[in-house]
């Protein structure tokens, strides 16, 4: 199965500042229109592309709205980040979006990946992203992107990686989307030229994989949330 970043050994997911919902589309919405804010790295940032609206956030908050569902997309990925860094932003995004959250989509670990970071400090970095999400905003659902190592870490390393995102899920039932890149990664169709960020027909590739699990999940939680 292909893997993230294959032929890259070191190299952190680099790319622009995060993207967000520009302001003033933002003031045109009521106050209390609930949110999906996307925390990630620059696969959710959208790095390379020409407009951040073409990332696979923005795809999926156009689908949100064709499916008559009233959720406001914001987009928290920043470029280069790890778990323990969206670990620590998480505190000021609880803040900034309050009981307007309604789910917290993580992307978190592709860069953990690629540095070769220990799984077990991955798997806790993730673990205290849902236990404070929840202790802090108990009704807003949760969303886990999982991500695969490159294989030039060796078997016994991507084999744990790959094992860290089906376990947090399992041990703290959030959905989990089993892998972000599924058949994306290493098409190099699908790809930018340095076979790692998804160019645009990528990113709406990725949006159609997420939305095929996402979209029952919203529809399942919409009228809680007061996005129908």
């Amino acid at each position: 199965m292909a893997t993230l970043a294959a032929c890259r050994e070191d190299a952190d997911l680099p790319g622009t500042p995060p993207t967000a919902t520009p302001p003033e589309a933002g003031e045109r919405e009521s106050a209390g229109t609930p949110r999906v804010v996307f925390i990630g790295t620059s696969l959710t940032a959208g790095y390379g592309l020409d407009d951040p609206d073409l990332a696979f956030p923005a795809v999926l908050g156009r689908r949100m709205t064709a499916a008559g569902q009233r959720y406001r997309v914001v987009n928290a990925g920043v470029s280069g980040d790890t778990s323990a860094g969206g670990g620590a932003r998480l505190a000021n995004l609880l803040e900034q979006h309050g009981s307007r959250l309604a789910v917290l989509f993580v992307e978190l670990g592709a860069n953990d990946g690629l540095r070769g970071q220990s799984p077990e400090a991955l798997h806790d970095n993730l673990s205290r992203i849902v236990r404070e999400t929840r202790h802090h905003r108990p009704h807003v659902g949760i969303v886990l992107a999982g991500m695969r190592a490159p294989t030039n870490l060796g078997t016994a390393y991507t084999e744990a990686f790959r094992a860290v995102f089906p376990r947090i899920a399992e041990e703290n039932e959030v959905l989990l989307i089993p892998f972000l890149l599924e058949g994306v990664a290493a098409v190099p169709s699908l790809n930018q030229p340095d076979g790692i960020h998804p160019n645009a027909e990528g990113h709406q590739a990725v949006a159609s994989h997420v939305w095929s699990l996402l979209g029952g999940y919203l529809a399942a939680r919409c009228k809680t949330d007061g996005a129908c």
